[in-house]
């Protein structure tokens, strides 16, 4: 999974093709829950690239896009949103995946 350290990267990345910005922070044991199945998660959705965005470090970015629970997830196609997981609640295997699978093909 790709992690670009400055907002402005993260903002960038968003805008060019599918993307899936996935924020997490080290503290957070939700966040440590999901990330083991990451990369199978990853390995089943290659039309989209994974971003993994620390919510402590970027915060504004965090703020700007409403996360304010973690893990969260939100789907970018060529800088337009097309969707979001976004709350405080343990995210499971089968839940990131149903998430997946309602974005538009």
């Amino acid at each position: 999974m790709k992690q670009y350290k400055t907002d402005q990267e993260i903002l960038d990345a968003a805008k060019s093709g599918k993307k899936v910005l996935f924020f997490s922070a080290d503290w957070c044991s939700d966040c440590r829950f999901i990330k083991p199945v990451m990369p199978e998660i990853e390995a089943e959705y290659k039309d989209y690239e994974f971003v993994s965005v620390d919510r402590d470090d970027n915060i504004e970015v965090a703020q700007d896009m409403a996360v304010f629970g973690i893990p969260s997830f939100i789907a970018f196609d060529d800088g337009k949103e097309i969707g979001r997981f976004v709350n405080k609640d343990r995210k499971t295997k089968a839940e990131v995946e149903a998430f997946m699978n309602q974005l538009p093909a």
